[in-house]
């Protein structure tokens, strides 16, 4: 079986309210849902009290994203 494919996306970047596509399938991916049904949180890193970094799994490809640019000052 093949690894997950692994995408970085700059937060930084997106327009709108931070919703976005999977890289790998499409699937909307949005900050708002806690469900779980969409996508897991895997790792986070953080600095001090600022989140720096975000990695989650898509559910639908298993493919992982690494979310950067939090810090839109």
């Amino acid at each position: 079986m093949q690894p997950p494919l692994m995408y970085k996306l700059d937060l930084g970047e997106l327009q709108g309210e931070g919703d976005f596509p999977c890289p790998c399938c499409g699937t909307i991916i949005s900050p708002e849902d806690e469900t779980e049904d969409v996508y897991v949180i895997l790792d986070t890193k953080v600095s001090g009290d600022e989140l720096e970094e975000l990695e989650i799994q898509c559910n639908k490809c298993s493919s992982k994203i690494r979310l950067v640019g939090f810090n839109l000052r």
